[in-house]
C-alpha cells in the first residue's frame, strides 16, 4: 500500500417512508464535542499490514458501533481525504438496531500539554439521517460516498 494510508469503511443505508437514510457516526473526544454539520462520517479504520480491507471494514465497523451488518458488500470508488487518506467505501443495506450502539475507546493527552490522559470514545453518537441531512451532516471529502450511494440506489 506504499506510504498512503488508507482506511475501509462501511456505508450503511435503509429505505423507509422519507426514503433512503445513511448511517453515520459522530467522532468521539474533545476536539468533535462542539462540532455537528461537517462533522459526522463512515465507521471506519486504517487497514493492517496484509489485512483484506473488506476484512478491515468489518472490524471497524463493529469496534466504531458494536453491530454488525450483513451485506452483500458493493465496492464504490475510493476518495481521497484532505490529509492525503485513501478511503475505501463497501456499501450495504441494513435496518439496524441502534440500541445497541457502543464504541470503543481511545486515549489522548487532554487536556493539552496537561500529562493527564483522558479516555473517550472513538464514536459518540450513531444516527441514520435522511440523504439531504447526510450530506450536510457529512465531512465534505467523505461526501462523493453518498452521493455514489444514491446513484447507485437509484434514489
Amino acid at each position: 500500500m506504499g506510504s498512503t494510508r488508507t482506511s475501509a469503511g462501511l456505508l450503511v443505508f435503509r429505505r423507509g417512508a422519507g426514503g433512503i437514510a445513511f448511517l453515520l457516526v459522530h467522532p468521539g473526544g474533545p476536539l468533535w464535542a462542539r462540532r455537528d454539520e461537517g462533522a459526522w462520517m463512515i465507521p471506519k479504520g486504517e487497514v493492517d499490514e496484509g489485512e483484506e480491507p473488506l476484512a478491515c471494514a468489518l472490524r471497524e465497523f463493529k469496534e466504531e458501533t458494536g453491530l454488525s451488518a450483513p451485506g452483500p458488500f458493493a465496492p464504490l470508488t475510493p476518495i481521497r481525504q484532505k490529509g492525503g487518506k485513501q478511503v475505501l467505501c463497501w456499501l450495504t443495506e441494513a435496518d439496524l438496531d441502534l440500541s445497541g450502539f457502543r464504541s470503543n475507546n481511545f486515549e489522548m493527552e487532554w487536556p493539552p500539554k496537561s500529562g493527564r490522559t483522558a479516555t473517550f470514545p472513538e464514536a459518540d453518537k450513531a444516527a441514520y439521517w435522511p440523504a439531504e441531512t447526510a450530506l450536510a451532516k457529512i465531512l465534505p471529502s467523505q461526501a462523493p460516498l453518498l452521493t455514489e450511494a444514491l446513484a447507485r440506489i437509484g434514489a
